[in-house]
Parts: C-alpha cells; sequence; structure tokens
C-alpha cells in the first residue's frame, strides 16, 4: 500500500502553483479592488461575479455560495479529486517530485482512480496522433485534406487515427503499465469474448480535452463503409468524461472567448477546426449532445458573462439545424450576455462555408450574425398562415411571450412594434400593450424563473462595504455551529462593523494592529463566531508571528475547530476592508480602539449593576472595590475617547 505525502512536500505544492493561475484555467478573472480577482463562481449558478480570487493571500472566497479556502481546497472541489490526487496533480504543474514516508522518492505511486485515467488518455492521444502518419491511415489524412486540413492543422488539434486491429491501442497501454480494469473504465476498451479489445478501430480521432487542457475522451469519426458503427462515436460516460460537461474546443478558445467577449458555438469538430483556422479563435462545440445548461455554465464562467458579451450560434440552415436554435433561444435567459444567430446562404456549416468560400467567408458569416430572439419570434410567425384572422391570433399568441424575454425594456418594445407588422395588426399599441403584460407577468414569478423582466436569477455580487450573501429570507446559520453556511444576518449588523473590521485587519494586514491585536480578550467580541476567529488567530500564534501571508493564513485556518469557521476565515481574509483608501496605521487604530471602547461600555454597564445592587445591601468592601473598579473603566473610557490607539 502506497505511503502517505511527505508533509514538506505537501507544502512545497500548495506554495508553489499561485492560486489566480490555477482558477484562471476554469474562469475569467478580471480585477476585482484591493489587489483581489473575481469572476463568476464555478460551484454556483450566478450572473454577476461574487467569487473572489486573493493572489498575495493563496485564497478563494465566493460571497454568493460561501465556498473558500486554498489551491488544494479549489482543485479538489472543481475536479472531485482526494487530496492525494490533487497533490500530485500540482506537484506534477509545477514540476514537484513528490517523496512518501514508505520510502524515499517515487513519483506516481499513489496516483488515484482520475489521475491514473487521464494518464490513460493521454497516452491514447499521443499514440493516434503518432498513427495518423501511417499508411493504413492514408484514408484518414484523406479525409482532412478533402475538407481543407493539413498536416499542420492535424498536429494543432492532435487529431489522430485509430488502427483497424482488435487491441492495437489496448496492448500498447498494457505495456505502458495501464491495467485492464483501468482501461475499460476509461472508456478506451471494452470487453470481448477474449478480454478488452479497443473501443475506437479505424477511425479519424479528435481529442476531447477540458477546460484546463486534460484529455477526458475522443470523437471518433467513421471513414469505411464496412463499419457499421454511427458516424461519429464519442466516449461513453466515464469518471472523467461527461458529454453535456464538456465542450469541444474550449481549452485552445477560453483566452480570446475572455478578450474578446464573445464565443461562438457551432457544432462539430470540424467546425471548430474551420473556424480558428480562418481566426474565428472563439469556437467551440459541443460533444454529441445538444447545448444544454451544464454547458452554459461553463461558457458563463469563461466569458465572464455580462450585458456586453456575446454568444453566437451556428446552425445549419435546415429544418434541424432551426430546431436546434430554438433549443438553443430557451437557454437564451441563462445568459446576461447577448445572444445572436449566423446562418450561412445554402445552409452551410463553416467547414463548407471555408472550403467553398475560403477564410475571409467564415469570418464574415460570424460578422453578420443576427439576434437569437429575432430568429426565434420569425420562426414562430412562419409557422401560421397570416392570411386568416386565427392564424394571425395564434402567432401572436406564440410569438408574444417570445418578446417579452427579452432583457433590455427598449429592445423588447422595438420588436413588439416590429411584430405588429409582421403579423399585419394595424392597432400595434395592442401587441405592445400584450407583451407588457406578459413581461410584468413573468418578472412577478409567474411565467417561471428566468423568464421577462430585467436581472431575474441574478448573484449577489461582490461584496460592498458591510454587505454580504445575507438578507431577508437568507440568514444562513453562522459559521462555527458545524454548518458550512455563510454568516448570519445579524453578524453585519452595524454593531459588530468594528469587530468584523478588526479581524480582516489581523488576517490581512496582521502588522498594522501588532502587538495590541494580540492582547485582546475573547469577551472582547461579542460575536461568537469572531470570538472563535480570535481564537483561532492566537492558537496559529497570533498577529505578532505573521511574517510570510501565506503561512500564517494556512496556520490560522488549519487552527480553526470545523469548517464553518474556516469557511468565515477565508472570507474575512478575502473580503476588502472597508476603508476607502488602503487600511494605514490610523485606519487600524480606530479600529482597535473601537472594538476596545465597545467592550469598556459593556463592562461599566455590568460594574454599574453591580455598584447599584450593592449599594442597597451588599458588603462594604465588596461596594468600594466596585466603585473604584467602575472610576477606572470610565476614566479609561475618556481617555480612549480621546487618544484613540494610543490609550491601549
Amino acid at each position: 500500500m502506497a505511503g502517505r505525502i511527505n508533509d514538506d512536500d505537501v507544502r512545497t505544492v500548495r506554495n508553489a502553483v499561485p492560486i489566480d493561475a490555477v482558477v484562471s484555467e476554469y474562469l475569467q478573472l478580471r480585477p476585482g479592488g484591493g489587489g483581489n480577482l473575481k469572476g463568476l463562481c464555478p460551484f454556483h449558478d450566478e450572473k454577476s461575479p461574487s467569487f473572489h480570487v486573493s493572489p498575495a493571500k493563496g485564497l478563494y472566497h465566493c460571497f454568493g455560495c460561501q465556498e473558500g479556502g486554498d489551491t488544494v481546497d479549489f482543485v479538489m472541489k472543481v475536479e472531485h479529486l482526494s487530496f492525494s490526487e490533487t497533490i500530485e496533480r500540482l506537484a506534477a504543474q509545477a514540476g514537484i517530485t513528490l517523496r512518501y514516508e514508505e520510502g524515499g522518492y517515487t513519483p506516481g505511486r499513489q496516483q488515484g482512480e482520475r489521475t491514473r485515467l487521464l494518464e490513460a488518455h493521454k497516452v491514447a492521444a499521443q499514440y493516434y496522433a503518432e498513427q495518423l502518419g501511417s499508411a493504413e491511415a492514408e484514408i484518414g489524412r484523406g479525409f482532412l485534406a478533402e475538407r481543407g486540413f493539413d498536416q499542420a492543422a492535424a498536429e494543432r488539434f492532435g487529431v489522430g487515427y485509430a488502427p483497424a486491429g482488435w487491441d492495437h491501442l489496448t496492448r500498447f497501454l498494457r505495456g505502458r503499465g495501464f491495467t485492464d480494469k483501468e482501461l475499460t473504465l476509461s472508456g478506451l476498451s471494452q470487453d470481448g469474448r477474449r478480454g478488452p479489445i479497443d473501443r475506437f478501430r479505424g477511425r479519424l480521432m479528435w481529442p476531447i480535452r477540458d477546460i484546463t487542457g486534460e484529455v477526458v475522451g475522443f470523437g471518433a469519426r467513421r471513414l469505411r463503409e464496412d463499419d457499421n458503427g454511427p458516424k461519429y462515436l464519442n466516449t461513453p460516460e466515464t469518471p472523467i468524461y461527461r458529454k453535456s460537461q464538456v465542450l469541444y474546443g474550449i481549452d485552445l478558445a477560453k483566452r480570446d472567448i475572455g478578450k474578446q467577449g464573445r464565443a461562438v458555438v457551432v457544432e462539430g469538430y470540424t467546425d471548430v477546426m474551420a473556424c480558428h483556422l480562418s481566426g474565428v479563435t472563439t469556437a467551440i462545440a459541443t460533444c454529441g449532445t445538444a447545448f444544454g445548461g451544464e454547458h452554459v455554465k461553463i461558457l458563463r464562467r469563461v466569458l465572464t458573462d455580462n450585458s456586453r458579451s456575446e454568444v453566437v450560434f451556428t446552425f445549419d440552415g435546415d429544418a434541424a439545424g432551426q430546431k436546434a436554435a430554438l433549443r438553443a433561444f430557451e437557454d437564451d435567459q441563462k445568459f446576461a450576455a447577448r445572444t445572436s444567430i449566423a446562418v450561412s446562404p445554402g445552409g452551410m456549416d463553416p467547414c463548407d462555408l471555408r472550403l467553398a468560400k475560403g477564410d475571409e467567408a467564415v469570418r464574415q458569416l460570424i460578422e453578420e450574425r443576427s439576434p437569437l430572439f429575432g430568429f426565434a419570434i420569425r420562426s414562430f410567425v412562419t409557422q401560421h398562415n397570416l392570411e386568416t384572422a386565427e392564424g394571425r391570433s395564434a402567432a401572436l399568441e406564440q410569438a408574444a411571450p417570445v418578446v417579452a424575454r427579452i432583457k433590455d425594456v427598449a429592445i423588447r418594445h422595438e420588436y413588439a412594434v416590429q411584430l405588429a407588422g409582421m403579423l399585419g395588426i394595424l392597432d400595434e399599441r395592442f401587441v405592445v400593450d400584450r407583451v407588457r403584460q406578459l413581461a410584468r407577468y413573468a418578472a412577478q414569478g409567474g411565467g417561471g424563473r428566468g423568464r421577462g423582466g430585467q436581472g431575474q436569477g441574478r448573484g449577489g455580487g461582490a461584496p460592498q462595504a458591510g454587505s454580504g450573501p445575507a438578507g431577508p429570507g437568507r440568514p444562513g446559520p453562522a459559521p462555527g455551529t458545524g454548518t458550512s453556511g455563510g454568516p448570519a444576518l445579524y453578524m453585519r449588523t452595524p454593531a459588530l462593523h468594528r469587530e468584523r473590521e478588526l479581524l480582516k485587519l489581523a488576517l490581512q494586514h496582521p502588522k498594522l494592529v501588532a502587538p495590541a491585536f494580540d492582547a485582546y480578550l475573547a469577551d472582547e467580541f461579542t460575536a461568537a463566531p469572531y470570538a472563535t476567529v480570535r481564537a483561532a488567530i492566537e492558537a496559529a500564534g497570533g498577529v505578532a508571528t505573521a511574517d510570510d501571508s501565506a503561512a500564517y493564513l494556512a496556520r490560522v485556518r488549519d487552527a480553526a475547530p470545523d469548517d464553518g469557521v474556516r469557511s468565515l476565515i477565508t472570507e474575512l481574509a478575502v473580503e476588502p476592508p472597508r476603508s476607502r483608501r488602503d487600511p494605514d496605521a490610523i485606519y487600524a487604530g480606530e479600529q482597535l480602539a473601537g472594538v476596545r471602547l465597545a467592550a469598556v461600555d459593556r463592562r461599566i454597564d455590568d460594574v454599574r449593576s453591580t455598584v447599584h445592587r450593592l449599594g442597597a445591601q451588599g458588603p462594604p468592601d465588596q461596594f468600594e472595590s466596585a466603585q473604584r473598579e467602575l472610576w477606572t473603566l470610565q476614566q479609561y473610557r475618556e481617555s480612549l475617547r480621546a487618544r484613540g490607539a494610543a490609550a491601549l
């Protein structure tokens, strides 16, 4: 049995890979203020970015769903990996050789299932690519050449060839140390009468990569007439491949999608190749399935979904293509981005268009796109006989809800007027009012979530000063109660602002509050979760020991008693301070003095109550002692008010 990874190596890996470099492989990050970055959370559906990354601290936190942690936590959650698998994956990226406690350096000794399956696919992709140059693969090279793809294009996209024999790949991977169980689990092999055989035989192969560039599956194109299988055969559902969660070409397109604020959705592998080679480098495709909700989530995170971005769908002009376009329109409300459609004359797909008319024609196809909702409206209207009153009425009832779903109110009005013209209804006010009625009904919840009114389904965004996920109907349990929910509503009341700010400074700028903060007692924090955070800081050595920011925060998080407190620590370490300027000694002093002053006021109230009680019937010595304490506290309070932090 493999041993555990050496603790020193784990710490080295944690510090070696910058968190922003890792997170940016999965979503588009933008400046978020205070040295932070922000983007759309990969762990819950949102339209306004509430996911913050702090490169300096090596932490992330989502103020919408309360997920947070360091680089290892992020990779474990987003990739569903074990701790050891995550460390091995990050170590491989950083070029770090891991040691295992049962004996020296043992690269790859403790690889988990996912890691092994990814490695098998990586080796298979290299094998297929090499086979494309073989004599047997001439038919595959001819297929590519007929569609305008040369050797350089094949290499750019990793296109390969699967030999026609029964078990060429299977035997090759066995020789590389993979077991039969791993080969069948990966989908690269399947059970035969005498053992595993290759799943893909005699086909042209496209490696399908996830957003990080890892090969997770293959798309295989039939080449020979005696092949009785489907035209395209994809990897089956496996632990690393879910066709509803993969977009072909996303690894190549993600950076340009983020830069240009535009994604182009095409239908096939060759269409993606044609678009990229023509200069449309934001093209992606689904893998043998309709564009759906999981694809929307992936694309929105890369796109940094907002009203200035755009998603362009390209479909064949035939009936099937129109049906696919209308299906895509159903997902329109899941985007804040504008959605458009590009249908080429004659119904040619981008690959055929490039072959027939060249690269410029492909670029022009995308530039001449039209709004998707306009296409949907026209498609519904043309299904009815507009020569009759009944036909016009039916067309209105089918098309008006489509117009009502347009996000922009001004554009919605324009299309309502256009709809009246399409239908030949002279009273355009009647159509406009009908659309407005449907939009209002949808906004009030009658039309289902996401339909109609502006801002439906949007996330809460990044917190402003003192704001957060809690609100009416969303109090949530407080950290420190054994749950993973966010801070309860009462923790964000103005009465607790000072305590929250002081803890943020103690985590983010410990030198500004040292050494005074370490002398503060737990009872100076009135919210129990805040007092627990303060105790975790003390257990980690206090602010006076905070030399390296990332290491210090790691110690504090490790000292947390449960995941709820750990989540709160991460949140406080990432949330920007309320200061309008960069926090300095003056601002820190204000928070230190404010928290201490509130604690002194509470103690004065308690002692006054004691004095009042003892004055009536208590022992004289206790009464005098309480009076002296009250006088001392009152003098200290006046000093704090007059001198601030200098009186601490």
